[in-house]
């Protein structure tokens, strides 16, 4: 029994030696290195190649190395009959809590505009605002949306959360299920999407939830490029129906040069770095999945193949 890394980007190793020093017994391979792959039951994999999975015809797990995987199901050639499992990290739930909270106080103070004066040696003193002044609302409040809210609740902000089931989070108000959708956007100045990217969820953020949204609303995505319309969001910018936007995630990354984003004064980027899997914290939990596999025991943290996460 073995497990095979299957990634693209430049990690294979690192990934490697933190398995091999965490326990020097287990065999890993690199999908780019010489190996057995019918002796392979485990495939560790980020962003993997489409069709690499299809060839292990022993593979009995399928493990993301992150928290999403919505990759997995776009490989029409996985065997996602399999288990699939996702990292639940609460160190990554905090780096993603800080990063919007990062974005969050700079829209507030102003610190974006700012840098644009800064650029265009513009000295212009604007007011700014408090944190009674804003409703946050969060698209999905599964691991990393309720620390997030929990953290703005801390902060002093008013928190309202969206989900498909009705959450219970001390401070928070929750809103569930399509029916209610309507009504958490109607009150929320800052949106945070932190939703899964499936089936029923790319594409969500459009003109037509744009539109529900107070004027001079905010958008921040640090889900999925999926799930943002990138054309209905220029739009809303344009119209100043929306205040501006923070991306960290696109349809494709990196993201081409020639993209109206990269210009766009209204749309401030990162280069989805807002929380990475370290490998420090992942590895144990991996592992044990790993043994529990070869011991035939329960696994943890298994994908709903209904829900896509």
């Amino acid at each position: 029994m073995s497990i095979v890394i299957v990634r693209q980007d430049g990690k294979t190793k690192l990934w490697k030696k933190a398995l091999k020093q965490a326990d020097p017994q287990i065999t890993v391979y690199g999908y780019d290195e010489e190996h057995s792959k019918d002796k392979v039951t485990m495939a560790l994999v980020w962003k993997h190649p489409k069709g690499s999975l299809s060839e292990y015809p022993n593979l009995k797990l399928i493990a993301s190395a992150g928290a999403g995987v919505d990759f997995i199901f776009e490989d029409q050639t996985a065997p996602v009959h399999l288990p699939i499992s996702r990292v639940i990290d609460p160190m990554l739930a905090s780096d993603m809590s800080e990063h919007v909270l990062a974005l969050i106080f700079a829209y507030l103070k102003n610190l974006n505009q700012y840098k644009l004066d800064q650029e265009r040696t513009t000295w212009e003193p604007r007011p700014y605002n408090r944190i009674v002044d804003f409703t946050i609302g969060i698209l999905g409040l599964g691991t990393l949306g309720a620390v997030l809210a929990e953290d703005l609740v801390r902060f002093g902000f008013r928190v309202q959360g969206w989900s498909r089931t009705e959450k219970n989070i001390d401070g928070v108000q929750s809103y569930a299920g399509d029916e209610a959708l309507d009504a958490f956007l109607s009150t929320t100045d800052i949106l945070v999407c932190l939703l899964p990217l499936t089936e029923n969820t790319a594409g969500i953020l459009d003109a037509s939830l744009f539109a529900k949204l107070p004027k001079g609303a905010y958008l921040i995505n640090v889900a999925r490029g999926g799930h943002l319309v990138d054309g209905d969001l220029l739009a809303m910018l344009d119209n100043n129906h929306l205040s501006g936007a923070a991306l960290d995630v696109f349809h494709t990354e990196p993201l081409v040069k020639t993209h109206p984003f990269w210009q766009h004064h209204k749309v401030h980027m990162s280069p989805h770095c807002a929380s990475v899997s370290d490998t420090e914290s992942v590895v144990p939990q991996i592992l044990d999945n790993y043994n529990r596999l070869c011991e035939d025991r329960p696994l943890l943290n298994l994908v709903s193949k209904d829900k896509g996460y």
